[in-house]
């Protein structure tokens, strides 16, 4: 078990930074972080008394290091604070990322970088009796310090195990803990897979803002560990997490807005450097997509002088998160992955290629671009998955508030080009073939469907205090005033969560489980659909 980092920002108005200790118990004593300053939130870790000793029992000096030796080491000032992620995973790659840090936290709350060099030992064996070790990299400034690397050759549905190996040099080196990955199973492979699909991870709501509902309110722990909703995925045990777009916020707060590189890198570090988001990647590998928070600012086009510009935003995401292999500079973020022959997932890009928001609704205007629209088609159109999920960044169906402009849903928005998709669906038969839209972006869970017949199933905001009712087939001020959509399903009262997919086989035949939780892990609302008949092979 990894040692855990307090988190130290607790919420607007409250009186003391937590102090908890922390997991690693040893004759007495506790691994604990010691705080210089708690109102800046700087932290160290060292051994204290857990009773009433003064210093550590010469006897138990063995021990201690034993102990130390078993959790994340620290090569000399390194470390890496964000511990691992593996991301993009197929049936024969995946990408590792790390970040080589400080010790400690800033002044600010940031987790400062560290040069140095590191590199990721990989093996089927837990031991890496048999591992290899990829190439070194140098953690640098200008790439934010991040150690990423694209392992190839890889075997389908084979648990893999990784660690970091890094340092101030390649000589001067300590091991990371071990993490896990599993590659996705072959295409004529029958196995189940489960997955989380999730948006809205609004730190500074978490921080500084109460829920809609307070009947459950975070406790002191989770303001030190992290969100309650990751706690709540990793009891699941999910194959893969998907996070949809709004994953840190720039322009929360509004003032001052994160509009320049370091102040945009800060979001993401504040956000991985949770203990709850380390411990659930170091074995849960994920997706990720952008929306309008996490490249620009609420509903941003590439339009405008207003910073971050469209570039900087673009930039960004491919650098902090797995998306992309980091060698190749023209790879899109737009990609489809087959999960064995049940399941195949397409994760989709909604802001690089978009028309201005405000252009006049019609054929000439795009949310996709022709080429990621081409490309959709055309994938679709291949596949012989039984299950065909969309994840899309933004709706497809809603319904949405009617201000907005920013989505296929939305009136003066993009609804020419989702109405003609949804007729090119019903023209090719896809009504049966499995397929299902799943979206972030709205704050509020539900179930709709739309009035051609197919299905959308929104996960709602990861974070309590970031949810918010949502908006209802008839109502007035949202974009189905005439209640064209069934919507089986919405969370009311608001809630965090998230929703969780479960793909099997089973007694009768293939099914696809959609199933949404609130953030402390309570199931709220399921919905389960059978395969198609031309499917059940």
């Amino acid at each position: 078990m990894p040692i855990t980092r307090s988190r130290l920002r607790p919420r607007q108005g409250a009186t003391r930074a937590p102090s908890l200790r922390y997991r690693r118990k040893c004759v007495g004593w506790v691994l604990a972080p010691t705080f210089r300053s708690r109102a800046q939130g700087r932290v160290r870790w060292c051994f204290q008394p857990d009773g009433g000793c003064e210093q550590p029992p010469y006897r138990y000096a063995l021990l201690l290091a034993v102990l130390l030796t078993a959790c994340p080491a620290m090569a000399g000032d390194v470390a890496h604070l964000q511990g691992e992620m593996a991301g993009e995973v197929t049936q024969s790659s995946a990408i590792l990322q790390s970040r080589l840090t400080a010790t400690e936290l800033a002044d600010d709350g940031d987790v400062p970088g560290v040069e140095g060099w590191g590199a990721f030992e990989i093996s089927r064996r837990v031991d890496f009796a048999d591992g290899l070790m990829t190439e070194w990299q140098q953690a640098t400034a200008d790439g934010d310090y991040l150690i990423k690397t694209k392992v190839a050759d890889l075997e389908p549905g084979t648990t893999y195990y990784y660690r970091l190996v890094y340092g101030p040099t390649q000589q001067e080196t300590a091991r990371g803990p071990v993490r896990s990955f599993r590659t996705l199973p072959a295409a004529d492979v029958t196995a189940p897979v489960r997955f989380v699909v999730v948006t809205g991870m609004n730190f500074n709501k978490f921080y500084s803002q109460s829920g809609p509902m307070d009947d459950t309110p975070p406790t002191e722990q989770d303001y030190e560990l992290g969100y309650p909703a990751l706690l709540s995925i990793a009891a699941r045990a999910p194959d893969f997490f998907v996070g949809t777009g709004d994953n840190v916020y720039y322009d929360h707060p509004r003032e001052p807005a994160a509009n320049t590189t370091p102040t945009m890198r800060k979001k993401w570090h504040e956000q991985f450097v949770q203990p709850r988001y380390v411990d659930l990647f170091a074995n849960v590998p994920t997706y990720w997509e952008k929306d309008d928070h996490d490249c620009r600012y609420d509903d941003c086009d590439n339009t405008g002088d207003r910073l971050p510009s469209p570039q900087l935003g673009i930039a960004t995401f491919r650098e902090q998160v797995p998306v992309v292999d980091p060698l190749d500079d023209d790879a899109v973020t737009y990609r489809t992955h087959r999960i064995g022959r049940l399941a195949q997932i397409w994760l989709l890009e909604g802001r690089d290629y978009r028309s201005p928001n405000d252009s006049p609704d019609g054929p000439d205007k795009t949310l996709w671009g022709a080429e990621q629209l081409a490309w959709l088609k055309r994938t679709l159109s291949e596949s012989d998955a039984v299950f065909k999920f969309i994840i899309s960044p933004t709706p497809l169906v809603g319904p949405d508030d009617r201000r907005k402009t920013d989505n296929h849903t939305d009136i003066g928005g993009f609804q020419h080009e989702g109405q003609a998709f949804y007729d090119w669906l019903s023209e090719n038969g896809f009504l049966d073939r499995g397929l299902y839209f799943i979206c972030g972006d709205r704050h509020w869970q539900y179930h709709s469907i739309h009035a051609s017949g197919f299905e959308e199933f929104s996960t709602g905001a990861l974070v309590d205090a970031n949810s918010r009712l949502g908006v209802k087939p008839g109502d007035e001020d949202g974009t189905d005033p005439d209640a064209l959509i069934r919507q089986p399903y919405t969370s009311d009262p608001p809630s965090g969560g998230f929703l969780l997919v479960d793909v099997a086989e089973g007694s009768d035949g293939p099914r696809a489980a959609f199933e949404f939780f609130d953030e402390n892990g309570k199931l709220l609302h399921r919905v389960v659909r059978e395969a198609p008949m031309d499917t059940t092979r």
